[in-house]
């Protein structure tokens, strides 16, 4: 495992990190707790893994509670971000899976009640980097919001604070705002889903900016996990893409042959290399299911780096057909947005 250095945060950061929703949740399919607690023990112990990325409302607080199950007794080794924003105890409008969102809470009083019940369930006294999650631009820019983080900050409650944004409720506008006023933002970035990643990270490189990556897999298609004869039920993440794309994403998998086939890595690896060519990305989070794929893609950041003239291919690549094809990755989603509520 390689480790960058992440403004705010005390430890370096492991490149490759570990997103905790893909145990916490049904939508990838870890629904055993004792394997859920070995991936994050092994991720850490066998490979060097050590930013963890869970948030309040994976699972109810599932998400942070078994994350201090399995690795609190490691607190002071390893580094912590958690999510804050939505109201985890409202009622959702679907119950039975779907992608409806809960409402989400910006004002001072929720912020502070999130951060408690976070370092609670968590079993801890900070958090090393606190992020408005699917945060619209009403929420990036509040005086309010941002000041509020700034006092945690001096209370010694969270080290740093950012964004991990949401596409369907918020993107390029909310991603350069979150790059101008917080610490950070957390972006989906992959070969497959190029924009407007490419426009933040120029940004967050210019502003000197951390940004963290996930879905690097683009949800199965550049880990050879997708199967496009396969039906997947609505509680599963790969549900709420469009079938075109999908299929339109598979065509395009085929012209990235020359970054994994005679070389030393696999196209997961290949995929994680990518978001890792950019010093601005800290750490990228790939969905983590079993302990196959938690060797693979810890193992990414000690393969050969994507050399210039491959970028430079990626690139030609994206701009000459790609761009066009791949459009609205998630045209059929269900994410309805909701009112922000501020009582």
């Amino acid at each position: 495992m390689k480790y960058r250095s992440m403004p705010g945060i005390d430890l370096p950061i492991s490149e490759v990190g570990f997103g905790v929703w893909s145990v916490a949740t049904p939508w990838w399919g870890v629904k055993d707790d004792e394997l859920a607690k070995k991936l994050l023990r092994s991720a850490y112990e066998d490979h060097g893994m050590n930013f963890f990325d869970t948030a309040d409302v994976y699972g109810q607080g599932k998400g942070e509670t078994i994350l201090a199950d399995a690795l609190g007794d490691l607190r002071d080794k390893i580094v912590i971000a958690t999510k804050f924003g939505y109201d985890i105890y409202a009622k959702r409008a679907d119950r039975h899976g779907g992608h409806s969102e809960l409402p989400q809470r910006w004002d001072a009083a929720s912020i502070r009640k999130s951060c408690e019940e976070s370092l609670q369930r968590l079993k801890t006294d900070y958090i090393d980097l606190f992020q408005m999650h699917n945060a619209r631009m009403e929420a990036i820019t509040s005086d309010e919001v941002l000041e509020t983080l700034e006092r945690l900050k001096e209370e010694g409650k969270i080290r740093s604070y950012g964004v991990a944004l949401g596409p369907d409720v918020g993107w390029k506008d909310e991603g350069l705002a979150a790059i101008e006023k917080t610490h950070m933002a957390q972006i989906i970035n992959n070969l497959i889903e190029q924009d407007p990643a490419r426009e933040l990270i120029q940004a967050a490189e210019k502003q000197g900016r951390a940004l963290v990556a996930r879905v690097p897999h683009a949800s199965g298609l550049l880990d050879g996990s997708y199967d496009p004869d396969k039906h997947f039920d609505k509680t599963d993440h790969r549900n709420h893409r469009p079938v075109k794309w999908m299929q339109a994403g598979l065509e395009a998998v085929r012209e990235w042959g020359f970054l994994y086939k005679d070389t030393d890595r696999t196209i997961g690896q290949a995929a994680i290399l990518f978001s890792l060519a950019s010093p601005a990305i800290k750490s990228v989070l790939p969905n983590i299911t079993s302990e196959e794929n938690l060797q693979e893609f810890a193992a990414a950041p000690e393969k050969t780096p994507l050399t210039a003239d491959e970028m430079k291919k990626v690139e030609e690549l994206w701009e000459s057909g790609q761009k066009e094809a791949l459009k609205q990755p998630f045209s059929n989603s269900k994410i309805k947005p909701t009112p922000v509520a501020n009582a």
